[in-house]
């Protein structure tokens, strides 16, 4: 009895540590966006005099308005097409039991195991030759490309494991073309794996900062992560109102995975199944 109690403790301890752990950095942000610049109290300190001028001044006084609407567009069209161009890839991998699928699975799979930093300098002159620098458009193209390796993985071993093939048979038996039987059976089957990668990609792209800073450097198409850096000075940075601005920029996504969260596990645990 003793042992048990003591392990329940020793759970607690560790669960309410871990959970302070992930929410001191969220008081620490709140505490500093909302704090005076006079008020030079450590950042765990909380403020004596909270004021929410600091959201306002950052909203209208900066182009993190414009900004907003520039990550919605690049992190919309980008998921929309990364969850298009994977599912219609991995439908035919997971299905055919042809050896050059498995080669070109996996042949998908070497994409995973090259850095981004790799091919940055080639992708810059593609983008500069294609007229496509400066433009939201080389960020879509750009994020597609590097994501497309892992949502293939996940989108395939999600339907080799758990979308059963008698699905689609009892489809055909019912007079349903290929096409049919995929788009109006194997892919409303596939809505967790689909949402796990949605929120997924949406975060990283949301938050991205270095890729917006080099493709958009020098036009008013940036992006919210790099609206945000204009507080940052040469000589001086204005603190209250970058944490401020990541208040703004963390609101959205942060709606977004409360609305998706409930697809990530479920996909997750059908995607690394198999």
């Amino acid at each position: 009895m003793k042992t048990s109690r003591l392990s329940g403790t020793i759970n607690h301890v560790f669960a309410y540590g871990s959970a302070l752990v992930f929410v001191l950095p969220i008081y620490i942000l709140v505490n500093l966006a909302v704090r005076p610049a006079d008020d030079l109290s450590p950042a765990f300190v909380p403020t004596s005099r909270p004021t929410g001028a600091n959201l306002a001044t950052a909203w209208t006084q900066s182009s993190l308005g414009p900004a907003m609407i520039n990550s919605t567009v690049v992190t919309t069209i980008s998921c929309l097409a990364i969850v298009i161009f994977a599912t219609m890839a991995a439908y035919p991998l997971a299905r055919s039991t042809a050896r050059l699928s498995n080669v070109t699975f996996y042949l998908f799979l070497i994409g995973l195991l090259l850095p981004f930093q790799v091919a940055l300098l080639p992708l810059y002159l593609m983008m500069r030759d294609l007229n496509l620098l400066g433009t939201l458009w080389s960020l879509v193209i750009l994020y597609t490309g590097l994501q497309m390796p892992f949502a293939i993985f996940l989108v395939t071993t999600f339907l080799r494991s758990s979308v059963p093939l008698q699905y689609e048979e009892a489809a055909r038996i019912d007079g349903c073309g290929d096409v049919r039987a995929f788009v109006h059976v194997v892919v409303p089957l596939l809505r967790p794996v689909l949402g796990t990668l949605i929120i997924l990609n949406a975060v990283g792209i949301w938050n991205d900062f270095f890729t917006p800073l080099l493709y958009l450097i020098g036009t008013h198409q940036e992006t919210l992560p790099v609206a945000i850096y204009q507080f940052v000075g040469l000589n001086t940075t204005d603190w209250p109102m970058v944490f401020a601005g990541l208040i703004i920029s963390m609101l959205p996504v942060l709606l977004f995975y409360l609305i998706f969260q409930r697809y990530v596990i479920h996909g997750f645990a059908g995607g690394l199944k198999g």
